[in-house]
């Protein structure tokens, strides 16, 4: 397969997509961080200080989704027409992050989604980490794709 973000000298470019049909496209991504069992109650309970930790992380994913294309260098900037974050309260002490975004245009929506999961974790880590700097964050993948010329895709797990 060929990479396709260099040009023939072998410098990095943005691809060029103007040429290419605007189709329905959807990517899900997923992301977990770890903690310790009293953080994850204290998310539970809306006991941690600076607020509501999962609807914070949830503006956060979906601001970041749309900010993709200024942090990531060769993404396309893109009007995205749906995010949504899901979030999981794993025992003893895990939350686990899904991403869904949606777009109509020439590309994917692959690194919006992966950058959603990212930042929302990001932003348990900072609401929480007063009381566990032990959290890991971990798992970013994508699990699902869907449209453009290489078709569907599904995550084996």
């Amino acid at each position: 397969m060929e990479l396709t973000h260099f040009d023939e000298a072998g410098r990095a470019r943005m691809v060029d997509v103007s040429a290419k049909e605007a189709t329905v496209r959807e990517a899900v991504a997923r992301a977990k961080i770890y903690m310790q069992p009293a953080t994850l109650e204290k998310i539970r309970l809306g006991q941690i200080s600076k607020g509501d930790v999962l609807a914070v992380a949830q503006v956060a994913g979906i601001m970041a989704a749309k900010q993709t294309s200024t942090i990531i260098p060769m993404c396309h900037p893109l009007n995205i027409t749906g995010a949504k974050l899901d979030f999981k309260l794993i025992e003893p002490g895990t939350v686990e992050i899904e991403a869904r975004v949606k777009v109509t245009g020439k590309t994917g929506v692959e690194m919006e989604a992966l950058t959603a999961v990212s930042v929302a974790s990001l932003t348990i880590y900072d609401m929480c980490k007063a009381i566990d700097k032990n959290m890991v964050i971990g798992d970013i993948c994508l699990i699902e794709k869907i449209g453009g010329k290489s078709g569907h895709f599904v995550r084996e797990e």
